[in-house]
């Protein structure tokens, strides 16, 4: 790889978003992690390596000619794809999506490089599985494999380890010290405690500037050498600042959910038997989670840590054949799924994704006094004083307005969890709420959740694959890689 310069480079990437006056240089043997708050353009500035963005001042002198690159975006975009197939079917039957085996065939030139990749992820039996149907780790193994099939002179990763578990996580990182011998690298990063070894220089991105009419602009603020010992302290520790004045807002009383019978358990899963293609994925478990109680759930990718959730919420089927007990109902004896729901806040990769109606900021947070997608009815003047105290605990008190498909991955992921926290509802889902965040970010929902726990009634269900992101408050753990009966 050239020299890559930027000077005071420009780019518009949307109606709401563009970067501003760049003024970096990348040159042979370094390697690049891109940080900074939510929103502030980390993505975009990667995005720039490839060729993303409209340039309108300045100059970008020596791109790489060729580079691969794995992120949401790409992600989302293969997903897309997926649906486009799925719409142009003509039958009624659920497209089973593009197997994983054609999905890497298409870039795959060596067939022993691609065997040994499959198998040091250790996806082999997910080659015939679709590509839909992966979980959010399995996804993101698969998008990795795909970049490094690529042979790109430059390799961009943004956020490579969300999505994986630490066994994976470590793997991957080890991968991409021996890839860093041969080949540049720019990773996109939220935690300095997944900065890797090799990484020798950090972008550090500032928060974005309100422009005119809804426009903002990110900036890079410094770049700075790891080896400079004290700058990069600095950024460290500006990357933990945590707020302390941090408040839940109040309930809506007139749309808060009936109340429960004090003694009985919000869960009860009694001799729990899921099969998966034929193979058991939980034999005989036992699960109660009573009032007041906050729990943990970890585990590797593909352990069943979706599924046991979705057996709570009533979005798998195999609910309906165990003996589960919800908020006083016995699934499968006629309740309905909105009858569940009205108890249950829940954060998740998936709600992420079908969140994709025209909504602002704003709305999103509403949306959740009506357990919708979008709103779709009148709302009261406390619903939406709620809603606005919401976006100021984010720090987002000016941006209510802007549409949240334009908003950064960690941006749109705190407004779903304000959404799920907003009615203060008995049983709240964290499903990896901390993914894509930044470190201000993280230590922002970390806090929220500690003050849930400790501050009202709700109790919380947390799937977290990070030993740092334990919260104080929940002492209780289920382990799916070591099951063991819970009750």
């Amino acid at each position: 790889m050239s020299d890559i310069q930027f000077t005071t480079c420009s780019a518009r990437f949307s109606d709401y978003f563009q970067l501003e006056a760049i003024e970096w240089s990348l040159s042979p043997g370094q390697h690049w992690a891109v940080m900074g708050p939510n929103g502030s353009g980390k993505s975009a500035l990667a995005a720039m390596l490839g060729g993303e963005g409209d340039i309108f001042a300045g100059s970008l002198n020596g791109k790489p000619k060729s580079c691969a690159c794995v992120s949401f975006e790409t992600q989302a975009a293969l997903i897309a794809r997926e649906r486009k197939r799925d719409d142009s079917d003509e039958t009624d039957l659920l497209a089973l999506g593009t197997p994983v085996r054609e999905i890497l065939l298409e870039l795959a030139v060596n067939a022993e490089e691609l065997h040994s990749l499959v198998a040091r992820f250790r996806i082999e039996s997910l080659l015939d599985k679709g590509f839909r149907k992966l979980s959010t780790g399995e996804t993101r193994k698969v998008l990795l494999i795909r970049a490094l099939l690529s042979h790109a002179e430059l390799l961009i990763l943004d956020e490579p380890f969300d999505g994986l578990d630490v066994a994976t996580a470590a793997e991957l990182n080890a991968l991409l010290c021996e890839i860093s011998l041969q080949r540049s690298l720019v990773l996109v990063l939220n935690r300095f405690d997944e900065l890797p070894a090799f990484v020798t220089h950090i972008a550090w991105m500032d928060k974005p500037l309100e422009k005119s009419l809804g426009l903002t602009a990110g900036r890079l603020l410094k770049t700075v050498a790891v080896a400079d010992r004290v700058p990069f302290e600095e950024l460290k520790q500006l990357s933990h600042l945590r707020r302390e004045d941090l408040h839940i807002p109040p309930a809506d009383i007139a749309t808060r959910a009936p109340e429960l019978v004090e003694l009985e358990p919000l869960v009860r899963m009694k001799n729990l038997r899921v099969v998966h293609s034929g193979v058991p994925l939980f034999e005989d478990l036992n699960w109660t989670i009573n009032k007041g109680e906050h729990w943990q759930v970890r585990g590797p990718n593909g352990s069943g840590k979706s599924t046991l959730l979705n057996l709570i919420t009533g979005d798998h089927p195999q609910c309906y054949a165990n003996d589960i007990y919800v908020f006083g109902y016995q699934r499968g004896q006629g309740e309905t799924i909105w009858q569940i729901k009205q108890f249950i806040g829940y954060v998740s990769s998936s709600l992420q994704w079908d969140y994709r109606v025209s909504a602002s900021a704003r709305t999103v947070i509403i949306s959740g006094f009506f357990d919708s997608i979008g709103v779709y009815q009148d709302y009261s003047d406390i619903q939406a004083n709620i809603a606005d105290a919401w976006l100021s605990v984010l720090g987002m008190s000016e941006r209510g307005h802007e549409p949240f498909r334009q908003l950064s991955y960690g941006d749109q992921r705190l407004l779903l969890i304000a959404r799920a926290m907003v009615k203060h509802p008995p049983l709240l889902i964290l499903d990896e709420p901390c993914q894509g965040l930044d470190e201000l970010n993280r230590q922002l929902v970390l806090a929220l959740i500690t003050k849930v726990c400790e501050q009202s009634e709700t109790t919380v269900l947390y799937v977290n694959h990070h030993e740092e992101d334990r919260v104080v408050g929940i002492d209780q753990e289920l382990d799916l890689a070591d099951l063991r009966e819970i009750t």
